[in-house]
């Protein structure tokens, strides 16, 4: 099976997180050169490409896509991993700004980087997008009815984006990963300890998911290792939709 990357040229977004940044190194370690998009890059090390852009500006996006294929010789490879901190709410508690900020960047934002991203892919012959999901994506859960759906909207955009584009060999898959030991936790939960305890348990595996494990996903579904997946939702969750 190859994972090799050698030759490739990447783009993470959400670099900067727990999760985009495990991608970054993982695809960095396989060979390929990454660009690292977020809106602060200031700590994004000097072997990575770093990009700052806000995910859901349409004139960032074009420009920083631009950008990396110009410096990177093109676009191989393209992961969408922003995603901005959802409020937990329902919907009768949930203004529309907010709504729609939540919407702009989990879902505008792979929509944009995709929009720019395609044509360089094209040339190069073909390429591979993954979106990052959630395994909320596929279920509910109390609070989190924006996330959930932009989730939702990821893995169904993923099919389509599939059936456009794979006759020019452009896959697109989703990878949805469980609850995973990023800063996100704490932020959502006071404290990883509280968060391993209230989280763990739905889990069949007892435990919350790792940044690399992740990576280890998607390097999968960005190498050649997984050349015959597209419009696919690849689960790392821990079994936490299994039951």
């Amino acid at each position: 099976m190859n994972h090799s990357l050698q030759g490739k040229a990447a783009i993470v977004t959400g670099a900067a997180g727990g999760i985009g940044g495990a991608i970054a190194k993982a695809f960095k370690d396989a060979g390929a050169q990454v660009a690292c998009v977020d809106l602060v890059v200031d700590k994004i090390g000097r072997e990575y490409l770093p990009i700052r852009c806000d995910v859901s500006s349409e004139p960032e996006t074009k420009a920083a896509v631009a950008t990396i294929a110009k410096t990177l010789g093109g676009v191989h490879v393209l992961v969408n991993a922003a995603a901005m901190r959802d409020p937990t709410a329902t919907v009768t508690d949930l203004d529309l700004a907010a709504w729609n900020k939540v919407f702009a960047v989990n879902v505008g934002g792979a929509y944009l980087m995709s929009r720019w991203a395609i044509p360089h892919m094209v040339k190069a012959g073909g390429g591979s997008i993954i979106h990052i999901a959630s395994q909320l994506g596929t279920v509910g859960t109390p609070g989190r009815v924006a996330y959930c759906s932009t989730k939702g909207a990821l893995i169904t955009m993923a099919k389509a984006m599939a059936a456009d584009h794979a006759a020019q060999k452009i896959r697109v898959n989703t990878l949805s990963p469980g609850a995973v030991e990023t800063e996100r936790m704490p932020l959502r939960f006071g404290t990883m300890k509280k968060a391993r305890q209230v989280m763990g348990p739905k889990h069949l595996l007892g435990r919350l998911g790792m940044p690399e494990e992740i990576a280890a996903a998607a390097l999968f579904l960005a190498a050649d290792a997984s050349s015959f997946m597209t419009g696919s939702n690849l689960l790392v969750d821990g079994g936490y939709n299994a039951v």
